[in-house]
């Protein structure tokens, strides 16, 4: 196989995507990002007079831009979707067109174009309510919402089209945590510490919830990696991707431990999201060789600095850090 020279990212511009697409340009990459832009086109202004560095503004479910985008292109990065449940629900039919329908052309169009790997972000939600100790690669899915249904539909799509001149990965990421430029506020451990620091009150709906977390430069150093190794290692595999497995409640304590005991009360309120599992990623360790470094508590420190520096202004009412919010506001069809 000849070495990885050009990457396509799709949703280069959201919030894994923007923190993903520099790292790809200081390892050397020439690097193409499809995406939207819904949550700003300035996102990726710390890299864009890189020579490397391609932006198109388009719809992953346009075959014509896919055609135009995808030759030369070695690797694709799919992360665009409707992210999360709340968003999905907002327009069901529009989820379904972009997460799963969408899926068919550019694998189709990746292939004709002689792309020789794909990577594609799922999420461990697809493994619903588990009640093993650890959640491994190999348990039965059973999603509970739209949107995990579909990523669970999108891995049997890929596994069926693997080929040995078309290497699918499945990466079943944990909730990703952190600051990102393209930033989320409505993630867990990313939605307590901004209600702590900039309210001094956390909302824990429920409690007992267990929710696997990795910090974002974690995840982005994991799809780094995954360029540099050999077919044989990784294709046509799942891979958990996750690092700390904490309860909803112990997650909002480490928030409140970060910033500041005495200022932050924490309320407890039921809640009919019952999703929890504690996933392993000891496959991925062992066969990938991916140790995450950052904690929880180094998200919440992170953006604790970002706040501190007023590199997250209005952050309880501008829509542009919620998903939903955004959505609604844009109208996307």
């Amino acid at each position: 196989m000849r070495p990885i020279q050009q990457v396509l990212v799709t949703g280069g511009a959201g919030y894994v995507g923007s923190v993903l697409v520099p790292k790809l340009l200081d390892t050397g990459y020439r690097v193409k990002v499809l995406d939207l832009y819904l949550y700003g086109e300035n996102v990726l202004d710390a890299v864009k007079e890189n020579p490397n560095l391609e932006q198109i503004k388009g719809d992953i479910r346009d075959r014509a831009i896919l055609e135009r985008v995808i030759p030369s292109t070695d690797t694709v990065i799919h992360l665009a979707c409707i992210s999360n449940d709340p968003s999905f629900k907002l327009d069901p039919q529009l989820g379904k067109s972009i997460n799963y329908d969408a899926l068919f052309g550019l694998v189709d169009v990746s292939k004709q174009c002689g792309v020789k790997r794909f990577i594609f972000a799922s999420t461990s939600s697809v493994y619903g309510i588990k009640e093993e100790e650890n959640v491994t690669e190999d348990l039965a899915l059973e999603p509970l919402t739209d949107y995990s249904k579909y990523k669970a539909l999108c891995e049997e799509v890929l596994l069926r089209e693997q080929s040995p001149d078309f290497a699918v990965v499945i990466i079943r990421q944990a909730t990703v945590c952190g600051y990102s430029p393209r930033l989320r506020l409505d993630l867990a451990v990313n939605i307590l510490t901004n209600l702590a620091v900039n309210t001094g009150r956390i909302t824990v709906f429920g409690g007992q919830q267990k929710r696997p977390s990795i910090h974002i430069e974690d995840v982005t150093d994991l799809y780094v990696q995954l360029l540099e190794l050999p077919d044989e290692t990784i294709a046509g595999k799942i891979f958990n991707a996750g690092h700390e497995n904490y309860q909803v409640s112990e997650i909002a304590e480490i928030v409140r431990k970060v910033v500041g005991e005495e200022g932050v009360e924490i309320t407890t309120t039921p809640s009919d999201d019952n999703r929890s599992y504690h996933i392993s990623s000891e496959k991925i360790r062992c066969e990938v060789g991916f140790e995450p470094k950052h904690t929880i508590e180094d998200a919440v420190k992170d953006l604790c600095d970002a706040f501190k520096a007023g590199k997250i202004p209005n952050p309880i009412d501008d829509i542009r850090y919620y998903n939903v919010k955004m959505m609604l506001a844009k109208k996307l069809k």
